[in-house]
């Protein structure tokens, strides 16, 4: 069995991205891609389940599972709240061959990269700032106060798109979706991977 890749996908609040990957994994039908699930201490709200959305967990088991290097990348964000990466459930997805994707920030991007060089990562742009106000107001969740400081983090976390290996700028949502599969197919086209998937063939195409 092939080994899995990993994805990092990262972007501004109202970019698409949640969106993306909802429609990247039922539409996806060649490989097997998977999002993985986070630890966080904040509390659920509505409609999320345990283990689905995140594993919601306290702040003294988080801590302790810091302390065992469980891990990949965490951080403690505003307001207080962990979020973190676990890496056993990371190395058993890839090891099962699922392509397995990670919805974090660029602080949690750079940690990773640290630990995971062959990891891929993803940055989605949105068309314009305006475009990106407007969404994040069409949403109906937030007040105006958090909106403005949604749109100062924006621009900061924007800074760093040219820390990612791929930039797709989601403009039209199919052809950002479609250049998202784009992306998926290429990194199974590597002659890395190519190896790996065909090394019998390779080597009776080169007997003679």
């Amino acid at each position: 069995m092939s080994q899995g890749n990993l994805y990092i996908l990262s972007a501004p609040s109202g970019a698409g991205k949640s969106s993306l990957i909802a429609a990247l994994l039922e539409k996806q039908t060649q490989n097997k891609i998977m999002v993985s699930v986070s630890h966080t201490t904040r509390q659920p709200r509505p409609g999320e389940e345990n283990g689905v959305h995140y594993h919601f967990v306290e702040v003294e088991e988080f801590e302790t599972l810091i302390e065992q290097g469980i891990f990949l990348e965490y951080a403690k964000v505003f307001g207080g709240n962990y979020y973190g990466t676990s890496l056993p459930a990371i190395e058993k997805n890839l090891a099962a061959g699922n392509d397995v994707f990670l919805d974090i920030d660029w602080q949690g991007a750079q940690q990773i990269r640290q630990k995971v060089p062959s990891v891929k990562s993803i940055f989605i742009l949105p068309p314009s700032l305006a475009e990106l106000e407007k969404r994040l107001i069409g949403r109906g969740q937030d007040s105006a106060e958090v909106i403005a400081e949604r749109m100062s983090k924006a621009m900061n976390e924007i800074s760093h798109y040219n820390e990612y290996d791929y930039v797709i700028v989601n403009d039209d949502f199919e052809q950002a979706l479609t250049d998202l599969q784009g992306i998926l197919r290429a990194e199974k086209l590597t002659l890395s991977y190519q190896e790996s998937q065909n090394q019998a063939l390779i080597q009776e195409l080169l007997a003679k």
